[in-house]
């Protein structure tokens, strides 16, 4: 290979220190050349050699040991599992589009939402793997080091894998002040993107587990996430994951430089970013990337399920703005779902927590998208009928990314015979046997009978989950068990469980309860948003429990609010605020709320401060405002007592119109809704009350 050499080394340092950090800068080049650029200069053998000289020299003289070195990648397990760690700002998901009209649609949105600004896409591949974020500090020397390494996890809150994710090779350890300079990057920034298992290390992986004895894995994104949820650093390094960076948050704050620049910036500091990204101008180049990447995807040699496109300008991005889940300037276009054709053996009915009943198809297992498929939801009583199923009969099943694998299609061919036998729906609860009613208006069977034990096991299950109340360890073996020993009749006694009561359990030893019960208190600090969801109030989901929290601030507040009050908060209506209403003037959720107050859970939540400035006003925003954005302006509006819709309706008291308003302009003078521009809007939030 030749002699290494070092012309920046300083003549005091001794000949051993010299020689560690000239390894050092080889090895981390050798690791960036073969794990990033696939492009590497040395065989197997003199990297390994390069290493054990390394290895050598710290050993000898450990003064010299760097948190940094090649050599330091696997470390010590963490001491107690994975602490939970606050993201510096959410990790959100992406809404879906499913078919080009869908893609044109939100072009069409962003481009309404945009006005004057430039609109112009990043298309980049949507990698099937573990949402990652990690944290670079820093160094004395005037680079920056790997800090932290977060999950995803709720999106707000996820697990510190740092342990793990340096055994990453593709993922620098320390950048260099040069590409830190090339990069124009502050020394402590953020990058977010996507741990993934490579196919050969899946297939691997698999071939290791049947020589053990042990069921394969389902699919590489699984395996991915349960890797990384590995207490043992050394599991994960043989594993041979990978990470292809996406994001760059400075300050918590996205880049400024807009998309395009952020990867190539990735790509300078060291980062594996995907070579085949491409600028759109148009849903037909979008559209035209989409079938390209669609139709290459077997040869990339790990999973992708479908293609994602942001706006890349950043103060494109900021104009556009959030919801409650999603940035409104990016969207996931999902390949369309991979399907087989397998017979159903018989139907089955899940109830939910809810007490909804669900047929699901029990299925002969087929092979559809890297996972076996053996059950199928089948929806409900209606959705059957439409479909004209029968037992027995050869059907299609879809199987499209996050979905669950649903039936869509009977097929029925001279290879393909139908059944005989109609599925009867249950006129029983097949878990308590309790009547089983159907409302009127609505498709859904329900289970009356409040103490069914599978409502119960559903809510305890739904109460636990990511989003939810976070409860880590709360699966469904163990609220089986839980059930089994009598140990919980509400989702309130979770919180009188001791680790005692927990050993005593199959599988739990001191640590592992002792765990769970940790996690449990620490979800009584999840706030009010967290327990409406928790509760299971009916069509109140993530968005709409935030903005219920936000407004009333309190679970008492909220109990005592009447359906006007209910209904001046945005996105509730009439179905919405019935449902709310129900659930309070029921006295077991009544009671349940006070046992849940009782234990400690925390019930309230910072109250947006409002003013009665435009109090029962409704406002529609078009167009594009000399000053203020649309999340601004809507802000302010809300700040003040008004609400925002987005159509125009008799029902809308102004429409805030800038340049370039659109269709709901139009309606407006239609519906002889007044009109007023940013100054007219300014006026009323500063004058007398609108309303008087």
């Amino acid at each position: 290979m030749g002699e290494l050499t070092n012309p920046d080394s300083s003549p005091a340092q001794r000949p051993e220190e010299i020689r560690a950090d000239e390894l050092r800068s080889e090895l981390r080049r050798h690791e960036h050349l073969y794990y990033v650029l696939d492009a590497p200069e040395i065989d197997d053998a003199e990297y390994d050699a390069l290493m054990d000289e390394l290895k050598r020299i710290e050993a000898a003289h450990p003064e010299l040991l760097t948190p940094d070195s090649p050599t330091q990648r696997v470390g010590g397990k963490p001491a107690e599992g994975f602490k939970k760690v606050r993201h510096s700002r959410p990790m959100l998901s992406l809404d879906n589009a499913y078919s080009v009209e869908e893609l044109a649609d939100w072009d069409r949105r962003v481009r309404e939402l945009a006005g004057l600004l430039p609109v112009e896409y990043v298309a980049e591949f949507k990698m099937d793997g573990l949402s990652v974020a990690l944290r670079y500090e820093p160094t004395a020397g005037g680079g920056s080091r790997l800090t932290t390494a977060i999950t995803r996890g709720d999106g707000q809150t996820g697990e510190d894998v740092t342990s793990n994710i340096r055994t990453i090779r593709s993922v620098p350890l320390i950048i260099s002040t040069d590409q830190l300079k090339k990069a124009s990057l502050p020394q402590a920034f953020e990058v977010r993107g996507e741990a993934v298992m490579p196919e050969a290390a899946f297939l691997r992986l698999n071939e290791e587990r049947e020589q053990q004895g042990l069921p394969a894995a389902v699919n590489p994104r699984n395996a991915a996430a349960g890797t990384l949820r590995t207490l043992e650093p050394k599991i994960v390094a043989n594993r041979r994951l990978d990470f292809y960076a996406y994001f760059l948050l400075v300050k918590g704050e996205f880049w400024q430089q807009g998309q395009r620049a952020t990867l190539d910036a990735l790509d300078s500091l060291g980062f594996r970013v995907n070579p085949l990204r491409k600028l759109a101008g148009s849903v037909e180049q979008m559209m035209n990337f989409t079938n390209h990447t669609e139709a290459e995807r077997a040869t990339l040699g790990y999973e992708i399920d479908g293609v994602v496109f942001k706006v890349d300008s950043h103060a494109t991005q900021q104009r556009l703005g959030y919801t409650g889940r999603a940035p409104r300037w990016a969207i996931a276009y999902k390949f369309t779902a991979k399907s087989g054709i397998t017979q159903v053996n018989a139907i089955t009915v899940q109830v939910g927590r809810t007490g909804k009943l669900t047929p699901v198809a029990e299925l002969t297992p087929v092979f559809i998208g890297g996972t076996t498929v053996s059950r199928a939801t089948l929806h409900n009583a209606d959705f059957i009928e439409r479909l004209g199923l029968l037992l027995g009969d050869w059907v299609r099943v879809e199987r499209g990314g996050d979905v669950i694998p649903k039936v869509v299609e009977v097929i029925a061919d001279s290879e393909h015979p139908r059944g005989t036998k109609p599925f009867q729906f249950p006129t029983e609860c097949p878990e308590c046997k309790s009547a089983v009613v159907r409302v009127e208006g609505e498709v859904d069977y329900r289970c009356v009978n409040a103490d069914c034990p599978a409502k119960l096991r559903e809510s305890l299950l739904h109460f636990g989950r990511r989003g939810v109340m976070n409860i880590e360890g709360l699966g469904e073996a163990v609220v089986q068990q839980l059930l089994d020993n009598g140990l919980v009749h509400s989702v309130a006694d979770l919180y009188k469980l001791t680790e005692e009561q927990l050993t005593g359990l199959e599988r739990f030893a001191e640590k592992s309860a002792r765990s769970l019960i940790e996690e449990i208190n620490r979800s009584k600090k999840a706030g009010l948003a967290r327990v409406l969801m928790g509760l299971g109030i009916r069509f109140v989901g993530e968005r709409t429990a935030e903005l219920l929290a936000q407004e009333f601030g309190s679970i008492e507040a909220l109990a005592a609010a009447s359906a006007p009050e209910l209904e001046r908060v945005e996105e509730v209506g009439p179905r919405i605020s019935q449902a709310i209403l129900e659930f309070f003037a029921d006295k077991e959720n009544r009671d349940l709320v006070k046992r849940l107050a009782d234990a400690g859970v925390n019930m309230t939540a910072e109250k947006k401060q409002r003013s009665a400035q435009l109090a029962g006003l409704t406002f529609v925003l078009t167009g594009m405002l000399p000053t203020l954005t649309r999340e601004e302006a809507k802000a302010k509006i809300e700040a003040a007592g008004g609400k925002t819709a987005g159509s125009v309706s008799r029902k809308t008291s102004y429409v805030v119109a800038g340049e370039e308003a659109g269709s709901k302009l139009d309606k407006a003078h239609q519906l002889k809704v007044s009109v007023i521009d940013e100054a007219g809007l300014l006026a009323l939030l500063e004058g007398p009350s609108a309303n008087g």
